[in-house]
Order: structure tokens, then C-alpha cells, then sequence
């Protein structure tokens, strides 16, 4: 769901110094699964310090296992886990965010996934893919989460709106109508700058066709349908839909709330924001799938649980993983962060299964993708950060931007 601020550069400049032991494993059978031992955890943000009510729940069942979870803040998280690489003092279970796995699947520290417990076809196609490096799984899919499109139903009907825009042309429509005639400030929140504006033009970008690498890990960021999304991302900007001067730490909630903004693409966290926030504002807004361009496609962002190669309770490790990551307990995750299962299985039953709400993230995230996994995607992206950030300003247009992130990509990609 995060992404820690520092950037991929530190941990290849690191990692390319050591050695590190952890290559090969732990070279033997380590400790048996039923044998009494600690299992050391480390969980990033809100993750971390929910999993430590988990932990004690799986130890009644398992009365041999001590789970250790130590909740690691993403401002710090990629540091830490670098260092821990570096020491070979990974815990024996690690959430990795979607940008980290390559980075650290590359440097040999992760013990590829037990494909006889954890089936590639029971999750979405876009979870497997971020846990995996190069064809081979080191992550199980734990949680996803992906944009959907936020918007204000009761200023929807004073803008002349009786319904959600279904494609690119009408959001860009509905904006104006917002603006014009429910007189909002703005028509559409998205990101103009700053580190991972890459993750609010993800939508524009995928729904066109476009990517920033392909399935082979090549980049493709100045595609004909690249440029066609930027120039429609930067519309919003040149028409003044959008605001160009968004300040770090911006929360769209607040502005949402008093209607400045009617609209904004969002993830799955925004509804308890709103509902634990504002519950004034209940019945006055709505979700939609991400307006379609050439399909509607969202980005796939989300966490995988990984072992450490080092790990002498890889045992232990894979079967508390399977708890976290099967279908009834990714279903109790949710009722207890509202982050999206992973596992498909979780969503045929009960509140997944029956609100149609929830139904519209689940619809989303069958066709949603992600980057393939790059040792450097956190220094990829933030050329595309740049690019995008250049159009939103009036720097230059999305052609020339994408060109240069194109030359400056292909020196960085492995």
C-alpha cells in the first residue's frame, strides 16, 4: 500500500558492497514446523501493529510457537530492512510492499515461495505478479489494494450528473459540469508532483494501454499510448480542473468533505476515513470503476508476506504465512484493517461477497496491474515522477517528458 521514501539507490549501492550469506539459504533443514521455537515478524505501518493481535490468536492453536512481530514505520522501512540484508538478521517473516520485492529477491535474501502450499490461481493475476522476480514467486500475496473513483452524488446532481463518468471523455465533462454548475473549487483531485505521483497516473495510463515496463521488463514509458495518457492526465492541469500546487501530505478527505473537491481516485483506506471522519457526509457520495480509456485498469498496489533465505524456521514460517494468506484468513484481515483480500476464496462469503460496494473494488482489481518487479522500480518510477511532474507544470509536453524518462529508465532497468 506504501512506499518508503527512500530510494531504491541506497540498497543497491549497499547491497552491491556485501556479500551477503544469505544466497543460498540456510543450507539445511532448519527447525521442524512442530518443534517449540520463535518466529520473528517484521510489519510495516498499520499492518505491523494490528498482525501482533493475529500472532497471539495463532499461538493458542500452536502452542510450540512464539510469533515475535515488531511493527516497522514505512517512513523507515526500506533502512531498515536494507541493513538487516546487509547484517544477514532479516526476520524469519518480512512484509515486503509491492516496490521492495525485486530490490531484495535480487540480492538473494528471500527463500522463493512453496508453490505445493500456495497456489499462484488462487489469487489475483496482479498480487502474484508483484510478488514474483523473474518468473519465481518469494512473495504470498497478503493484502491488495487498488483506485477507484470517489465522487460527490449530491453535487453530481446539481452539476446536472445522473451518473458516475464511465469513460476518460466524461470524467474530463464531468469535471467542467462540477465546477461550472455545483461550483466546486476543483472538478478532479490527482496528484501534480512529488514522489509517487506515478501511482495516481497509473489508472490513466494502464486504461490507455500504456505501461511504464512490459511484461519482459523493457520500457515502454513513451508509447503512443503513454503520451496519449499524459497529455489527458495534464488536461486536467491546463484547464485548471486540477490543482497544480498540491502540497505533500495533502488529505483529499477534507476537501471532499466541505466539496471543494466533487471528485478524486482513491483506495480502499478512503472509505473508513470518510465514514469514521465524516459521517455527515454518508449518502452523499459513491464509488465507481476507474473511467475507461481503452478498458478501465487500475493500478495494483498491496504487500506479500516473504521468508528470509536465512531463516533456520522456514517451516514455522510458511505455515503461519499460509494462515495469514488463505482464503479465511485474509477474510478476517479484512474485518480488522479493511484491507482487500489477495485470495480470491475470501471474497465468496459474507460482507465481500454481498456488498455491492465491495464488489466494485473486487471488479477492479480482476483486470488492475502492476510494474513487473525491478531491483530499481523505486529509481524507475521517480523518472516517471518527474515527467509527469513537468507536464502538470507547464514544463513541457508529455512527449518530450516521456522521452527523457524513457532515456534515463533504459540505463536503470535489469
Amino acid at each position: 500500500m506504501n512506499r518508503a521514501a527512500a530510494t531504491g539507490s541506497l540498497a543497491l549501492a549497499l547491497a552491491s558492497a556485501l556479500t551477503l550469506s544469505a544466497c543460498g539459504g540456510s543450507g539445511g533443514a532448519g527447525v521442524a514446523a512442530d518443534a517449540e521455537q520463535t518466529l520473528t515478524v517484521w510489519a510495516m505501518g498499520t499492518e505491523g501493529e494490528k498482525l501482533g493481535d493475529v500472532a497471539k490468536e495463532y499461538e493458542k492453536t500452536h502452542s510450540n510457537i512464539t510469533v515475535k512481530v515488531t511493527p516497522i514505520g514505512w517512513d523507515v522501512a526500506h533502512q531498515k530492512l536494507v541493513a538487516a540484508a546487509a547484517a544477514g538478521k532479516l526476520p524469519d517473516v518480512v512484509q515486503m510492499g509491492g516496490t521492495y520485492l525485486g530490490e531484495f529477491a535480487d540480492m538473494g535474501v528471500l527463500e522463493p515461495v512453496d508453490t505445493k502450499t500456495f497456489k499462484e490461481a488462487d489469487f489475483f493475476p496482479a498480487a502474484w505478479q508483484q510478488g514474483s522476480y523473474h518468473g519465481t514467486a518469494y512473495g504470498v500475496p497478503w493484502y491488495v489494494d487498488t483506485r477507484v473513483l470517489f465522487y460527490r452524488t449530491d453535487l453530481a446532481k446539481k452539476a446536472g450528473l445522473d451518473k458516475a463518468p464511465a469513460t476518460m471523455a466524461e470524467l474530463s465533462s464531468a469535471a467542467q459540469a462540477y465546477r461550472e454548475k455545483a461550483g466546486t473549487k476543483w472538478g478532479l483531485s490527482i496528484q501534480p508532483r512529488g514522489l509517487d505521483t506515478v501511482q495516481s497516473f497509473y489508472p490513466f495510463l494502464y486504461s490507455a494501454g500504456g505501461a511504464v515496463l512490459d511484461d519482459d521488463g523493457k520500457p515502454v514509458v513513451n508509447s503512443p499510448a503513454a503520451v496519449r495518457a499524459l497529455e489527458n492526465y495534464g488536461g486536467f492541469f491546463r484547464k485548471d480542473l486540477s490543482d497544480k500546487s498540491v502540497q505533500p501530505g495533502y488529505d483529499v478527505t477534507k476537501d471532499f468533505n466541505t466539496g471543494a473537491v466533487p471528485m478524486f481516485l482513491g483506495g480502499p483506506w478512503m472509505t473508513g476515513l470518510l465514514d469514521e471522519n465524516y459521517p455527515d457526509l454518508k449518502g452523499k457520495w459513491a464509488i465507481a470503476p476507474v473511467p475507461a480509456d481503452k478498458a478501465s485498469v487500475s493500478m495494483a498496489g498491496g504487500s506479500s508476506l516473504a521468508v528470509s533465505a536465512d531463516s533456520e524456521h522456514k517451516a514455522a514460517a510458511t505455515e503461519f504465512i499460509a494462515s495469514l494468506a488463505d482464503a479465511k484468513g485474509q477474510a478476517d484481515w479484512f474485518e480488522r484493517t479493511n484491507d482487500l483480500p489477495a485470495h480470491k476464496g475470501a471474497w465468496e462469503s459474507g460482507e465481500l461477497a454481498k456488498d455491492p460496494a465491495l464488489q466494485i473494488w473486487r471488479a477492479q482489481m480482476d483486470t488492475a496491474k502492476t510494474p513487473p518487479s525491478q531491483p530499481r522500480l523505486t529509481e524507475i518510477t521517480s523518472k516517471v515522477d518527474a515527467a509527469i511532474e513537468s507536464v502538470t507544470q507547464g514544463k513541457s509536453g508529455a512527449k518530450a517528458a516521456l522521452d527523457k524518462a524513457q532515456s534515463q529508465i533504459e540505463g536503470l532497468v535489469k
